[in-house]
């Protein structure tokens, strides 16, 4: 049986979530807006995007101004919300749409866009158009999950949580409200229907749920064991010169933290650096002086990379490759991904 449309409608007109990309009651959210909160929200919590999208917003209040920055400096907006991929689809998609002349607001239109795959194309389209789909997240996978009691374990099941997912929005008021329907969808899975401890006595869809009726709710949706991530290692150089400024270089275009700024260093590997290999590597003749360690975690690795700390004269008295010099002001202007800005404050910069 599927679960009153009307009640979830009701539920969300009372407990909606006041989000600063979302527009309130009776309003439409732009379709800019609504794309660039998904793009930043994808792999990263609501708390951390809240600021970005603030200052982002503020500082590419347009498409088009999007479309006409250059790449370096939106990265360098990017910084710190990682998987920086997701930041030059969005400049090369700003681009694109600045040429279309407007936002395509069809899924099919949405989906042939650079980083817009099926999940944002429906998002978009339901959010900011009102076309009757039902986006299908993390929230309206559990969601799903437990309203049918689906026990089979991800990924494996989301084709089937994606196919019991579109007979959601089937009643008349789902069809006739898409954009709020959709954004109940993530509200109830965000604060409701959450992974641990789902409070299933405030639910709107509580009578219709088969997971909550077969005391199961916690235990969905199943999720297939996850391999361990491989540890790899590496080491990173902050050279300053007299006047306190940098050395930094720039990451290849492709790979990953891609056309990113970095301290110069090694490669990063699965066996640790010995000191002796790894002031092989360094940029200058210097005395160099380990500060410690960082360990970032990626999506597919976890790095540990050892901050070693020197300073010279002036650069341009050493033959140093490629790179460029910068001061200590202008560090927070740069695309530094977070795991750089670590090293950076284990040597004392900001």
């Amino acid at each position: 049986m599927i679960p009153s449309a009307s009640a979830l409608l009701d539920w969300y007109e009372r407990h909606r979530r006041d989000l600063p990309w979302r527009a309130p009651p009776g309003g439409r959210t732009p379709p800019y807006h609504v794309w660039l909160s998904e793009i930043m929200l994808q792999q990263t919590t609501v708390v951390t995007v809240k600021p970005y999208y603030s200052r982002f917003l503020s500082r590419y209040p347009t498409i088009e101004a999007l479309a006409k920055a250059p790449q370096e400096d939106v990265l360098a907006a990017w910084a710190g919300l990682g998987y920086y991929t997701r930041a030059r689809n969005l400049h090369a998609c700003a681009q694109q749409i600045a040429a279309l002349g407007a936002f395509p607001s069809t899924v099919p239109a949405l989906r042939a866009l650079p980083g817009i795959g099926d999940y944002t194309a429906r998002a978009i389209a339901a959010i900011a158009f009102g076309v009757p789909v039902v986006p299908v997240d993390g929230n309206v996978e559990r969601v799903t999950s437990r309203l049918f009691a689906i026990d089979t374990p991800l990924p494996a099941a989301r084709r089937l949580l994606a196919q019991q997912a579109a007979i959601l929005n089937t009643e008349p008021a789902a069809q006739a409200n898409a954009s709020d329907f959709a954004q109940a969808l993530f509200d109830l899975g965000a604060t409701i229907c959450t992974p641990r401890a789902p409070t299933c006595i405030l639910c709107p869809w509580q009578p219709h749920c088969s997971a909550y009726a077969q005391g199961i709710a916690e235990k969905l949706p199943v999720k297939a064991p996850r391999g361990a991530k491989p540890q790899k290692y590496g080491a990173c150089f902050v050279l300053r010169d007299r006047h306190g400024a940098v050395w930094l270089r720039r990451r290849p275009e492709k790979g990953l933290l891609a056309g990113m700024t970095e301290l110069p260093g090694t490669n990063w590997r699965l066996e640790a650096w010995s000191e002796q290999e790894a002031l092989s590597h360094a940029p200058a003749q210097a005395e160099w002086r380990e500060v410690g360690f960082v360990t970032h975690v990626f999506t597919h690795l976890t790095l540990q990379l050892t901050v070693y700390d020197a300073q010279i004269s002036e650069f341009r008295s050493h033959p140093l490759g490629e790179g460029f010099s910068c001061s200590v002001q202008a560090l927070e202007a740069q695309a530094l991904p977070s795991v750089m800005r670590k090293c950076l404050a284990l040597a004392g910069l900001p």
